[in-house]
C-alpha cells in the first residue's frame, strides 16, 4: 500500500513539474514583426475600405462621432456626450473604462465576503469586528454610518 501511494505521488510531481518544461520544436520558425502597415502579399485580394455609416449604429438619431471608426472591437458609434475628440482619448477612455468596471467586480465580490468572514478575521487580528448586531457591514445603504 505504501509502494502505490509513493509510486502514485512521484508520477503526480513528474507530470507536474512536465507542464511547465518548455516544448522543444525543432521546426523553423520565423520572427514576425509588427508593424503599422501590412506588407502586399502577391496573389492575395486586397479587402475594399469599408465606408462607415454617418449615422450612429447604436443611436440611429445621431451622427458617428470622428473619433469612432470602427477599429476598435465593439465600436459602433457610441459617444452621445461626444467625450472623445481624438483616437488617443478614445483608447484612454476605454482603458479607464475597463479598470473601473474591474474594480467595480473586486467591489461586488468584496462585499458579501465582508460580511461573512469580518468576525472571522477581526478575532485572528485582535481587533473588534465592525458589523453591526444584524451581521451587516456599516454602510449607507445599509444605514449604518448614520
Amino acid at each position: 500500500m505504501k509502494l502505490s501511494i509513493s509510486i502514485a505521488l512521484i508520477l503526480s510531481a513528474v507530470t507536474g513539474v512536465s507542464a511547465f518544461a518548455p516544448i522543444s520544436n525543432n521546426a523553423r520558425t520565423t520572427a514576425v514583426r509588427m508593424s503599422d502597415e501590412a506588407a502586399p502579399i502577391e496573389g492575395m485580394p486586397v479587402e475594399p475600405i469599408i465606408e462607415l455609416p454617418a449615422m450612429s449604429t447604436s443611436l440611429p438619431f445621431l451622427t458617428r462621432p470622428d473619433a469612432l471608426t470602427g477599429a476598435i472591437a465593439g465600436d459602433v458609434g457610441f459617444d452621445p456626450l461626444g467625450f472623445s475628440k481624438t483616437q488617443a482619448d478614445l483608447i484612454n477612455y476605454r482603458e479607464a473604462e475597463v479598470k473601473h468596471a474591474r474594480l467595480a467586480m473586486l467591489a461586488a465580490a468584496g462585499w458579501p465576503i465582508s460580511e461573512v468572514f469580518d468576525k472571522k478575521i477581526a478575532l485572528a487580528l485582535n481587533m473588534s469586528p465592525l458589523l453591526d448586531a444584524t451581521d451587516r457591514a456599516p454602510s449607507i445603504l445599509n444605514g449604518g454610518l448614520g
